[in-house]
């Protein structure tokens, strides 16, 4: 099994308070951001994901922005096929690669998101995962081979050469790709070309079907990559003791009933066949798995805050530990406030995760 894979979150938003975050005015300057990801290497975290969105600040520029003043943290930028031809982001994202010593990571989102701000005109699910294939396809090549010539059903490439190559290693070729969706059409996606499958906070035996049937997928389609691997991002509300964290979590949830409060939880993932199967987890029960808590999809969380690990830090890295043995191998993870979040989960639950 590979190496297990430790990644925060920092949201890169244009609004403040994003989850119950602390409101500062300056929480998306370039300082508060350093901050942000100068502690995530502090706490011994090995990188972060950056959210994304039309209506947010630019987040490749951001992770780029942050890889400049860190040493070790590793930006995982979300992109979409809609906002770039894949010739301009094999560049970009080589370029990025090379000047950070080889710290890029990737994730290819394929959600709606605004295409008609954007001029996206391929909206219907089976074209946005098709042309995601095919994007892929078309990066790892430009990645990996000296000249490329491709005539697909979206992109056209004739010679395509890039001026900067990503950082080659023992096992890397090129930045992770990771990539999410819970569709059929996601899921031969991923099996095909991706190189890690991230999934919501589900329960055990879900995951462990989700695995199983991307793992025959991957022989289906005739995967031409090394083995698919998989990722778990989800929200923990960890403290000493059970009773702290359920506290916590319950108090937030009934704050949630509250117009503005249930406003910062809401992006639109209400399309979407993962959001979907979190919502309907909170109509079996209020708490699965004994740590998996379902009410905040009730109120509006959406996407990572659907449905959040509560519990101690020793229950919580159990229930982390048992979905790693299931195959996960990637997990992100987060909580608000995310600048005193990051320092308490680093410090107390981090150490256990690595121990295992």
């Amino acid at each position: 099994m590979t190496e297990n894979t430790y990644l925060w979150y920092i949201p890169n938003q244009a609004r403040p308070g994003h989850r119950g975050d602390i409101v500062r005015e300056d929480h998306n300057s370039l300082d508060t951001l350093t901050e942000q990801a100068r502690a995530v290497e502090r706490w011994g975290w090995d990188g972060a994901l950056l959210g994304t969105g039309w209506t947010r600040p630019d987040t490749f520029t951001v992770g780029t922005a942050l890889a400049a003043r860190t040493t070790r943290f590793q930006p995982l930028i979300a992109a979409r096929p809609g906002y770039w031809h894949p010739a301009n982001f094999a560049a970009a994202a080589a370029t990025l690669d090379h000047l950070s010593s080889g710290r890029t990571l990737i994730n290819i989102v394929t959600g709606v998101d605004s295409p008609a701000a954007y001029g996206d005109t391929v909206t219907d699910r089976a074209s946005r995962y098709e042309r995601t294939r095919e994007f892929l396809h078309v990066l790892r090549r430009l990645w990996t081979e000296e000249s490329v010539t491709h005539s697909g059903q979206y992109y056209s490439l004739t010679d395509a050469r890039l001026g900067a190559r990503p950082v080659s290693a023992e096992g890397r070729d090129h930045p992770t790709l990771y990539f999410g969706g819970a569709s059929n059409e996601a899921e031969r996606v991923a099996a095909a070309e991706a190189d890690v499958q991230l999934f919501w906070g589900e329960t055990y035996q879900a995951i462990e079907e989700r695995i199983a049937r991307l793992v025959a997928l991957s022989a289906e389609v005739g995967r031409e990559h090394a083995p698919l691997e998989f990722g778990l991002r989800v929200t923990v509300v960890v403290r000493e003791t059970s009773g702290e964290a359920w506290s916590v979590a319950r108090s937030r949830v009934a704050k949630m009933q509250e117009e503005e409060i249930a406003e910062t939880w809401k992006e639109d993932h209400s399309r979407s066949v993962g959001q979907r199967r979190l919502v309907a987890l909170g109509e079996e029960s209020e708490v699965l798995d004994d740590v998996l808590y379902t009410a905040p999809g009730q109120l509006g969380g959406q996407g990572a805050g659907t449905t959040w690990l509560v519990g101690s830090y020793r229950e919580v890295a159990d229930a982390l530990e048992r979905y790693r043995l299931l195959g996960v191998s990637h997990f992100i993870l987060s909580d608000t406030p995310y600048l005193q979040e990051v320092e308490n989960i680093g410090r107390n639950l981090l150490p256990l995760l690595k121990r295992h």
